[in-house]
């Protein structure tokens, strides 16, 4: 037997088996450094689960009203404002239900959904563009397809901002939020023995916030922009708010609003802001209630 052929097998054994443990002392350090790496974004995951299943929920319902056979020409705003506002609502984290030209049917079956949806933490919010009609102490939102010859017509065929503000407040909403773009001269008034311009004062149930986009009882004449003069300061308040990188006030957006349209119309069109918020409010996607 080669003797020294035999030590240098030995020798290449041993470095074989040093480079083997070495190898393996690699993998098992890439495994546990991948199994960190792994753990770390599981808890990543989690935490941010977690936030999200704390937040409050944040729904809306837009609608936007311009096309009612029985006015002269369409209103071509509401449904511009309507998807503007869906726009910055859904970058706010706002689950938006958008609906466009909406007939009574439509609307029903919005609020149901809107309804289905509400959580006890839930901040929700209804907008709506269109035509609005006060028939005795309450507002009505009036569908595409309304039929209205009288007074009464308006209750049946009209939806009550009154009556989604109770549903909100039925189904455990804690924050409601109200924007009515509707204070118009509607094409039904003269059929009217009496009849009263603009919308009737809405009263904020319990943690609400109203905006309207006159005071009751009186209308506001359409621009010729692309929106209305309501919303057109209503985003310019919520960009204002985007571009800052903060998430502002609910109450203070609103009011901000009021005093913008009432200082560039000289006072002649003056939004109402009613408010019983018990808690802050704010845009924002994490922003909480």
């Amino acid at each position: 037997m080669d003797l020294s052929k035999l030590g240098i097998s030995r020798r290449s054994l041993a470095m074989a088996t040093a480079l083997v443990g070495m190898v393996s002392l690699a993998i098992g350090a890439h495994a546990a450094l991948n199994m960190r790496a792994l753990d770390a974004a599981k808890a990543v995951a989690t935490e941010q689960a977690d936030a999200a299943a704390n937040r409050p929920s944040r729904i809306a319902l837009v609608i936007g009203n311009g096309h009612y056979p029985d006015a002269n020409t369409p209103l071509s705003q509401p449904i511009n404002d309507a998807r503007a506002l869906t726009a910055s609502l859904r970058r706010d984290g706002f689950d938006v239900d958008v609906v466009e030209d909406a007939t009574r049917d439509d609307m029903n079956r919005a609020i149901a959904r809107l309804k289905s949806k509400i959580k006890p933490d839930s901040v929700v919010m209804l907008f709506f563009g269109g035509y609005g009609v006060q028939a005795g102490r309450e507002s009505y939102m009036i569908p595409v397809d309304a039929t209205i010859w009288k007074e009464a017509d308006v209750r049946r065929e009209g939806v009550s901002v009154e009556s989604v503000l109770d549903a909100m407040k039925e189904h455990g909403a804690c924050a409601k939020l109200v924007v009515l773009d509707a204070s118009r001269r509607n094409p039904y008034e003269r059929r009217f023995r009496t009849f009263s311009h603009g919308l009737a004062p809405i009263s904020a149930p319990d943690n609400a916030l109203i905006l309207t986009s006159a005071t009751p009882g009186l209308v506001a004449d359409d621009s010729n922009g692309q929106h209305s003069v309501l919303m057109t300061e209503l985003l310019n308040n919520l960009n204002a708010r985007e571009s800052e990188k903060t998430a502002a006030a609910a109450e203070t957006v609103f009011n901000k609003t009021r005093v913008a349209i009432s200082r560039a119309s000289d006072g002649a069109q003056v939004p109402s802001v009613s408010s019983s918020l018990l808690e802050d409010v704010r845009f924002g996607e994490n922003a909480g209630s």
